[in-house]
């Protein structure tokens, strides 16, 4: 029932509907739908809009309530700050005087300039449109620089420059000098690695410094950073104002602008090995380089990397010359550059194969056991200085150094005595007396002499026939002293030291010996007498084969192979050498031996033959009435027909000097007829060596091995700036303070001589004028524009330069180091001998070879810079804690307490 009655209810209401839609079409037409629709849309959206304003305009009335009855009152900063930032920015004045000079002052801008566009303003842009902060930044760097001029201005640069630098380049090499030793020390089959040497160097830096080393800030990239930005920060710290220094933001952008933009790059090009060679071939870019130096450095190098540069380099050349369609004379060169290359490539291929196989010879310690040694004579011993510092030596350790002292003071005492009793002649000529005073004063020093060496007093006393001793007594007592009057026992002493078994025979046998002769440059290289494989080379590096001979061979001919021996002038010619003209004489020798035949040239100009002749006559005084020199000619020397005829007569210069009769009568002149013949470079310096020597200097008592330089400073030499400098160089670069003081005070004569003779009494004048020249407003402007062009050529920061490839880097450090040899006077070589005079250039060079050295070397200039500049402050201290945490520092404290223990245990 109840379902029956729902679905009439249900059909009853479709049907009303269906028939009031219906009805409703019919009245109101199609569109009564939408019109519907539209009603009801408009009658919902206006109720909900009425709603909306209603409840908005309520609630804020109740929020405005609330605030007043319950929130606490706002901050007054807040509208101030929002009033701030409403107002216009205020223009910021800036004043663009640093250093009060103008030429200084523009380039400085251009750099801060710079800095801030590259280093700030490109990711600042990105943040804000705002310039007050860049001109706050711009404001305290220029605060920073015009205190740092002002306080330059006030310091006294002068003992920085000539004592402090010099000082510390000095102890830096002299701690790489130590290491080097140490390496050696420690295996000398095993050859360190470049790292053993940086760990060994800064092990003697803290046994050398004490309380300081600075291996972390240069091995370590993430240390050396923390540092610059330490010390930036102490510098911020004295040179800004309380309030710009206060303001940390400011504080932060500055110190990474002065850190990472300006110090560390800077650091980085300075101790880049390769920059560092290259400036060296620039600064000595006007000389030029010799074959024989270049020889030298690939036959001295024990770099493989240096020789394969340049064996690949000389094989590349090889293929160029001979991919080339020449004819005619060009051939000819070109066959000559081609065995010239060949040979250098043999060279290195064979070095490289003695590198790799461990077969490095010592040639010293080859030449004394095997080596068939040339022959210096005695007289020709005691009158170089090279050579006599080494017998010296060794008669020190045989106990015969009195009779050696007693010549030498007995020749210094015969050119005293006859240059004084000359004086006293052209005196007595102008009527002036002072006979007696002169007489007593020559009296004075021949019984000072007889006193310190043959009287019974003496110790240790000359050992000569007692007849003698007693006839110079009763001269001494009975007549005046005369140049001569010491030449009967002087004659005897010589004698002695040349045919006591304990003397010179002795020495010949002794490894001081084949010391000298390397030296003095007369010890062959047996790496290059031939190769493994038996192919021989010569010794001096001619490409062609044994042209020129070595003063090994030469000093050892016999007398009958003297006689074959020929040469003569065969040509002429005029150069010009960077506008100096000179004449230059081509020398074709001829040296037949029993078994070869060989010919060579060399070329001479007429100083040579001089430099020649004065050597000659000074140690071989016959020669003197015999030979005879054309004379010199000032004007038109360069005349064709003056020419020919001085071509001529030096023709009968040598051909009288060659004759088989010359050379018999002066057996020892073959050694410097040879060594002027010789195809090379003629080393200039006729024999005129001190003889005037103190009678005995003893060594210092000092230990030089854990000190500084500026330790070991003769208090004599104090008051004379460049003979100062001079000295300490010498000593560290050529390792002088290790051998005889005689030699060191020799060359400390010498030196005073060549500085008063070229600058006179007022050198140290002229010195304190450079340096403030150096200091002057030019020149710290054309340094910050140098600066300045070196980071931003054409205003554009520089682009990081790319490395170089390995193989050109290792062709310039041959380039450097041949450059630097090749500089080196002949004159120095005489003083202190060819073997230390290389060894003493190669080891400079070779310390400018480690990225990690020289960092150390620029922060250690760095500091004593900053404690010049700021002497008040303790900046030694302060470094001191910023390197405090060093291990080999920690290490080295560790070891005294391990060493300090058993002595306290002790007490």
């Amino acid at each position: 029932m109840k379902k029956l009655r729902l679905r009439e209810t249900s059909l009853s209401i479709w049907g009303w509907g269906s028939l009031g839609i219906v009805l409703s079409l019919i009245t109101f037409g199609p569109f009564v739908i939408f019109y519907l629709a539209f009603y009801i849309l408009c009658f919902v959206g206006g109720g909900f809009v009425v709603t909306l304003l209603f409840g908005k305009t309520n609630s804020e009335k109740y929020l405005e309530q609330c605030e007043h009855s319950f929130l606490p009152p706002t901050s007054t900063g807040i509208p101030k700050c929002l009033e701030e930032m409403k107002r216009e920015a205020r223009t910021i004045k800036i004043d663009r005087r640093l250093t009060g000079a103008n030429i200084i002052d523009e380039p400085l801008q251009q750099v801060i300039q710079f800095s801030l566009r590259d280093y700030v303003q490109y990711w600042y842009y990105t943040l804000s449109d705002d310039e007050s902060f860049l001109l706050e930044i711009r404001q305290t760097l220029q605060n920073a620089l015009v205190q740092f001029a002002t306080r330059s201005k006030e310091i006294d640069w002068q003992p920085y420059f000539t004592t402090r630098i010099v000082d510390d380049f000095g102890t830096h090499l002299r701690v790489f000098r130590k290491a080097q030793q140490k390496i050696t020390e420690k295996d000398d089959q095993v050859k360190g690695s470049a790292e053993d040497l940086v760990d060994t160097f800064f092990e003697v830096e803290v046994e050398m410094e004490k309380n300081v080393c600075r291996d972390l800030v240069c091995t370590s990239p993430k240390d050396e950073e923390g540092f610059l930005r330490d010390l930036c920060e102490v510098l911020l710290y004295l040179l800004l104002p309380p309030g710009d220094f206060q303001n940390k933001i400011m504080r932060y952008f500055v110190r990474e602008i002065l850190a990472r933009g300006v110090l560390l790059p800077l650091i980085n090009q300075l101790s880049d090995p390769d920059y560092i060679n290259q400036y060296i071939i620039w600064m000595i870019r006007d000389s030029n380089c010799n074959y024989e130096a270049f020889m030298n450095i690939i036959k001295l190098s024990d770099n493989i990397g240096e020789l394969e540069a340049v064996r690949d380099k000389a094989a590349e050349e090889l293929q160029y010359l001979r991919s080339l369609d020449t004819a005619g004379d060009d051939i000819n060169t070109i066959k000559n550059q081609i065995n010239s290359l060949l040979f250098v490539k043999k060279v290195c291929d064979s070095r490289i194969q003695r590198l790799q196989s461990g077969k490095e010879i010592n040639t010293v310690k080859l030449a004394a056991n095997f080596g068939k040694l040339c022959t210096v004579p005695l007289d020709s011993i005691l009158v170089d200085n090279v050579a006599l510092q080494f017998f010296m030596d060794y008669m020190q350790q045989t106990g015969g150094q009195a009779h050696l002292f007693f010549w030498m003071t007995v020749e210094g005492y015969r050119v005293t005595a006859q240059q004084q009793l000359e004086v006293l002649l052209s005196r007595q000529k102008d009527g002036k007396h002072q006979t007696n005073q002169t007489k007593g004063l020559l009296r004075a020093a021949a019984v000072g002499i007889y006193e310190q060496y043959l009287s019974e007093k003496a110790s240790p006393r000359v050992t000569v026939d007692d007849y003698l001793v007693a006839k110079l007594a009763d001269t001494l007592n009975h007549e005046d002293p005369t140049p001569e009057i010491f030449d009967d026992i002087q004659r005897k002493v010589y004698e002695l030291m040349l045919r006591d078994e304990r003397f010179y025979p002795s020495f010949r046998q002794n490894a001081l010996y084949v010391r000298m002769l390397a030296e003095l440059d007369m010890l062959k290289d047996p790496s290059f007498r031939g190769s493994d494989d038996g192919d021989g080379e010569s010794f001096n590096g001619s490409p062609t084969g044994s042209i020129n001979l070595s003063l090994d061979d030469l000093s050892n001919v016999s007398s009958d192979d003297l006689v074959q021996l020929h040469a003569y002038i065969s040509d002429t010619g005029v150069c010009n050498d960077h506008g100096k003209t000179y004449a230059l004489y081509a020398i074709t020798v001829h040296r037949r031996n029993l078994n070869s035949e060989e010919m060579w040239k060399t070329y001479r100009r007429y100083s040579d033959f001089h430099d020649f002749h004065m050597r000659i006559t000074e140690q071989f005084e016959n020669l003197s009435s015999i030979l005879k020199l054309p004379g010199k000619k000032t004007f038109n020397n360069m005349d064709r027909d003056f020419l020919e005829k001085r071509k001529k007569d030096l023709n009968a210069y040598l051909q009288l000097l060659l004759t088989p009769e010359m050379m018999k009568a002066s057996p020892a002149l073959a050694h410097y007829v040879y060594d002027f013949l010789e195809n090379k470079a003629y080393s200039k310096g006729k024999g005129d060596f001190a003889r005037k020597v103190p009678p005995l200097i003893p060594k210092a008592d000092s230990d030089p091995e854990h000190c500084r330089v500026s330790a070991q400073l003769d208090d004599t030499v104090d008051d004379n700036i460049p003979l100062r400098v001079m000295l300490l160089l010498m000593d560290e670069v050529f390792d002088l303070k290790e051998r005889n003081q005689w030699l060191r005070r020799n060359i400390k004569n010498l030196l005073q001589q060549l500085i008063r003779a070229t600058y006179g009494d007022t050198i140290n004048r002229k010195i304190v004028d450079h340096v403030d020249w150096m200091t002057s407003p030019e020149q710290v402007a054309d340094l910050v524009k140098r600066f300045r062009d070196a980071f931003w050529p054409n205003g554009i920061l520089a682009e990081t330069v790319p490395c170089r490839d390995k193989a050109i880097r290792m062709r310039t450090r041959v380039a450097g180091k041949t450059k630097l040899l090749s500089i080196m006077p002949d004159e120095l070589k005489h003083i202190i001998g060819a073997e230390t005079t290389r060894k003493g250039i190669l080891r400079v060079f070779e310390m400018f070879q480690h990225n990690q050295l020289n960092r150390r070397m620029v922060y250690v200039f760095l500091e004593g810079f900053l404690e010049t500049l700021f002497p008040q402050y303790k900046f030694r201290e302060l470094f001191n804690k910023l390197h405090s945490r060093s291990k080999q520092m920690q290490k080295y404290k560790q070891k005294l307490q391990t060493t300090q223990a058993p002595s306290l245990q002790k007490r």
